[in-house]
């Protein structure tokens, strides 16, 4: 049982710029319904969707005010009525509301922490392992030995489709900007080859290739990166659109992808969850079942406490994070 009546929270109270509707609140804790758990969030990973939906820039527009935060991991303090979770049980916990030091979500929106992995490892996991292993495994059809081009490989999406294609057997070719967030990358993961990007780097991944090109492209950034993407993306690939965080949404003339014999997929690992229920929860036992084994696991590069919630933001929004950046509530 909670031992505290209130909490503390990060809250929006109005869509701006610069997080200037985004401010530390207090509310009450709440009570847990019929299959909910009400859960002390041990921390709380930020994404750059938790930075746009502060100005109600991304496709989630929560009804205002709200707790923000899209992922987290914590211990269940209370159960309500047929809840499947126990008081004590650790737990990775997904949906609006976990930067706050409680939060109550349904038993959907909750999965089993691996022993092996730290809260702020297991609240790092869920969004950016789901979306690559979505994007890699389910709609890549990814096959041991091909070749994967990770761009933005130093954010959190990008750095977790560079750990699970290794555990996948692909040849990966990380791409990042900065000399720093590439010797952190090779620390980290060792991908195959890291190259300087964001863009300029068609004729190394042709060199790379053998002049075939790469059969997964693993696009985050959008913008000028699609567009040089589109121009090695081996015949019988997959040029994968994760997003769009260089603020460009590109275009393709259709007779591009017919000549080149690609396919451009569209990636939402979270409404692939909710249209295929089975597969989603598939996806989810698949990369539990890899945290467990050690094959995979995410990385975090710096954790605050919530009253320094705004230094988390802009560092990422600055792109000074290798990784993620997570808060914790009760530091």
């Amino acid at each position: 049982m909670a031992a505290e009546s209130t909490m503390r929270v990060l809250e929006v109270s109005a869509l701006a710029p610069d997080l200037a509707g985004v401010a530390l609140g207090t509310r009450a804790v709440p009570e847990p319904g019929p299959g909910a758990a009400l859960v002390r969030i041990e921390a709380a990973a930020l994404g750059f969707p938790d930075l746009l939906m502060t100005e109600g820039l991304y496709q989630a527009k929560p009804p205002l005010p709200f707790v923000p935060g899209m992922e987290g991991a914590g211990v269940v303090a209370r159960a309500g009525p047929g809840s499947q979770w126990q008081a004590g049980d650790r737990v990775i916990v997904g949906g609006i509301g976990c930067a706050a030091q409680y939060g109550v979500f349904a038993d959907a929106a909750i999965m089993a922490l691996p022993d092996r992995l730290s809260f702020a490892e297991g609240a790092a996991l869920r969004a950016a392992y789901l979306t690559a292993w979505v994007a890699l495994v389910r709609l890549g059809r990814a096959e041991a030995g091909e070749t994967l081009v990770v761009h933005g490989a130093a954010g959190g999406v990008g750095l977790a489709a560079v750990d699970l294609g290794r555990a996948l057997g692909l040849a990966v070719i990380a791409v990042a900007s900065s000399a720093e967030k590439r010797a952190e990358i090779a620390r980290l993961y060792a991908p195959d080859h890291l190259l300087a990007g964001p863009t300029g780097i068609r004729e190394e991944v042709l060199a790379l290739t053998g002049g075939r090109g790469a059969e997964l492209v693993y696009d985050p950034v959008g913008g000028d990166v699609f567009d040089e993407g589109c121009r090695y993306t081996a015949f019988g690939g997959r040029l994968l659109v994760v997003g769009f965080a260089s603020g460009r949404i590109p275009q393709v003339r259709a007779n591009i992808p017919l000549i080149k014999g690609f396919a451009v997929v569209g990636v939402r690992a979270g409404e692939y969850g909710r249209r295929f229920p089975e597969r989603g929860a598939e996806n989810v036992a698949a990369i539990l079942a890899l945290a467990v084994e050690g094959k995979i696991r995410p990385h975090v590069s710096a954790q605050v406490g919530l009253d320094d919630w705004r230094e988390a933001y802009l560092a990422m929004r600055e792109r000074r994070v290798v990784g993620r950046t997570v808060i914790l509530p009760h530091g």
